[in-house]
């Protein structure tokens, strides 16, 4: 089964322009970008054939290449990651059986996590899957502080005994009233798995109202009836955040230094 990694990242975000090119210092001082950073992650995943750095932005491309990224130019009419990956994938020689969709802006992504998706994908009734994990204590005290702060943080899944999604959203969900004895809280891992056909299906159906109001791509599957595929992942230690706002640069760099990594 071959599998290829795509890292879509665009200069206009909403939540914070730029987010891609900020610099992040690892543990030894040395600063790398967000992107490079998301890029070497995608590096440590194993039996991949290929990863592509996917933008509309000439910034973001000229950087990615300069740190030795393949880039795929897609147009800027693409909303989402998603529909990034359904352009990009039209754009290979050879269609992979699996396309991995890792969030250039989650550079703390462990290996694991990515190879626990493509092995899941092994099951030819997966369409698509993405990975989930229980939340420690630290990330839920993380996630219920930014929401009541107003920030808008980590996303949280909510699914069925099976492991198919029944939801996912920006609040804590389920709800938090006490972080001393809180409920099992599932953080969603931005990173997708897709079959070609899946993308092409998701790039042929409108956005939906709770995927326009939630702000998250994967619940368009969810309202037009297909199956996501949740695949719990262990942390292992390791703590998982994304950069979604400015308060998450100082997280992130407390984990490259706590980690080790460069």
């Amino acid at each position: 089964m071959s599998a290829v990694i795509f890292i879509p990242a665009r200069y206009a975000s909403s939540r914070y322009p730029g987010k891609p090119l900020v610099d992040l210092t690892g543990a030894t001082g040395v600063k790398k970008t967000l992107i490079q950073r998301s890029w070497e992650a995608a590096q440590a995943v194993s039996g991949v054939k290929a990863i592509y750095v996917l933008t509309d932005d000439d910034r973001i491309a000229e950087a990615a290449r300069g740190f030795g990224a393949d880039v795929l130019m897609t147009s800027s009419d693409a909303r989402n990651g998603t529909e990034r990956c359904a352009e990009a994938v039209a754009q290979l020689a050879v269609e992979p059986d699996v396309i991995v969709n890792l969030q250039g802006d989650a550079p703390l992504t462990p290996s694991w996590f990515v190879e626990a998706l493509i092995e899941r994908m092994v099951d030819w009734h997966v369409q698509m899957a993405t990975p989930v994990l229980r939340c420690d204590a630290e990330t839920l005290a993380n996630f219920v502080t930014d929401r009541r702060e107003g920030r808008v943080g980590g996303t949280t899944a909510v699914m069925k005994s099976d492991g198919s999604a029944i939801y996912f959203s920006k609040e804590v969900l389920p709800y938090v009233g006490d972080l001393s004895n809180p409920p099992e809280v599932w953080h969603h891992v931005g990173v997708y798995a897709y079959r070609p056909d899946a993308l092409r299906r998701y790039a042929g159906w409108p956005e939906g109202p709770i995927e326009k109001a939630e702000g998250l791509e994967q619940l368009r599957f969810i309202e037009n009836g297909a199956t996501v595929t949740c695949v719990p992942v262990e942390a292992k230690g390791r703590v998982f955040w994304e950069l979604n706002n400015p308060v998450d640069v100082a997280r992130i760099e407390a984990v490259l230094s706590k980690e080790g990594i460069a």
